[in-house]
């Protein structure tokens, strides 16, 4: 492939990525605009059906780890189109569901599998088709997850009105597959990708001692128990659990308030129309002053963020701290597959940042969880805003400790004078 083309294929590839990730996802959250409609028609009951989307966080977190695995060994468009194919037919199952158990079975488990194939792989093949504007190009595909409840979720809805929740998620279904498949047999894998790496190995083994996959193989035990991935894994944990508890439980509390319903879910739109702009400036600004001042910045900024949500009461407010919040949270979470690559190199990533996505889902699962209890506990929400906030310093402390990055534009990139 000539320079020129594969100079304009890049972008395609994150066209790909970006389309993949807003369905794949989109799909997956619109269980909340399916549950009422399931409910009434089957009798099932709430938790029931809720509980399929906590299958599908355990599951995503699991696959996360094994589907980027899979792409470093396969390429990333023979999992793509595993994942493709299942999501359709994980909807198309789920849509004939006749038991509550066969429901949890499709939608929790076969909709998680097949979410999961998309980000890390998709991410993985982006930063290897990227020398420059890698932290625009990651953030650009990570952004599909930021349109999916803007896009999947009212389609839904509308599809529900006009027939009914069984003909809507079979339509989904069979959509995902009209736009999945094609899509992910645009895949392909950067054709300098082979030769680039051993040149990268070699650089980075010399700077730093940063662990990329070279030829011989680095152990991956010997990979996890580096101080980069344990950073890395630590970090993107913190950062989760810092903001799942308060993005779950924030329509009640500004319902608390005083603020009405319907206005109180709006403040969820905000958040992820300021996320977008936050993928956009944030990977804009790591491609320019660095990727690891750009991540303990906006960490910053989310925990303070977090404890302004102590002081607010009217809906005004509610949405200037919803932008500051979406867009520091939205525009660091892709910039951790960044630093994934320029510390271990492209051969490995998919299984790295898949194990580190693993440990952000756990962090995921524990807010919402740990929320209910302060609530429950003591009535309101304002323990769970002064904690998250404290493990949102935290993570920005952790991330200070991250090693500087291999080479001389990873030295500028870490941010720190070796």
């Amino acid at each position: 492939m000539s320079h020129s083309h594969q100079g304009s294929y890049r972008w395609v590839i994150v066209a790909a990525g970006a389309l993949m990730t807003c369905v794949a996802l989109g799909a997956m959250f619109s269980l909340a605009i399916f549950q009422e409609p399931i409910a009434l028609d089957t009798g099932w009951s709430h938790i029931g059906i809720a509980s399929a989307m906590t299958l599908n966080f355990i599951v995503m977190g699991i696959g996360g780890f094994v589907w980027g695995a899979a792409s470093d060994r396969f390429g990333p468009r023979a999992v793509v189109l595993v994942g493709a194919a299942l999501l359709g037919l994980a909807l198309v199952l789920s849509s004939r569901a006749a038991t509550l158990l066969q429901f949890q079975l499709s939608y929790g488990i076969l909709v998680g599998i097949a979410a999961s194939t998309f980000f890390a792989p998709m991410i993985a093949a982006t930063t290897a088709w990227f020398d420059e504007h890698r932290g625009l190009a990651v953030s650009l595909v990570s952004a599909g997850m930021g349109v999916a409840p803007m896009t999947i979720s009212p389609f839904a809805r509308l599809l529900i009105s006009a027939y009914d929740w069984r003909t809507a998620m079979l339509i989904i279904g069979i959509g995902a597959w009209v736009l999945l498949l094609p899509a992910a047999l645009m895949v392909r894998r950067a054709p300098d990708d082979a030769e680039g790496e051993t040149a990268a190995s070699a650089n980075a083994a010399t700077a730093t001692g940063a662990l990329p996959a070279e030829r011989g193989g680095v152990p991956l035990s010997r990979v996890f128990r580096s101080p980069q991935f344990i950073v890395l894994g630590l970090t993107f944990f913190a950062c989760c659990a810092a903001h799942s508890g308060p993005i779950f439980h924030m329509v009640s509390y500004a319902t608390l308030c005083g603020v009405a319903p319907m206005a109180a879910v709006s403040i969820y739109s905000v958040e992820g129309l300021a996320g977008l702009g936050g993928r956009l400036i944030y990977g804009t600004l790591a491609d320019r002053v660095g990727v690891k001042p750009v991540i303990v910045g906006g960490l910053l900024i989310q925990a303070a963020a977090l404890m302004g949500y102590l002081f607010v009461s009217r809906l005004g407010e509610f949405y200037a701290l919803a932008v500051v919040f979406g867009s520091a949270y939205g525009g660091v979470m892709p910039l951790y597959a960044v630093l994934a690559r320029e510390y271990f190199g492209q051969k490995i990533i998919g299984t790295v940042f898949g194990a580190a996505t693993m440990l952000s889902s756990l962090g995921m699962a524990f807010g919402p969880l740990i929320g209910g209890w302060i609530f429950d506990s003591f009535a309101n929400y304002s323990w769970l805003f002064i904690g998250s906030a404290l493990v949102g310093l935290g993570a920005a402390a952790i991330a200070l400790a991250f090693p500087p990055l291999p080479g001389g534009r990873g030295r500028q990139a870490a941010g720190v004078a070796e």
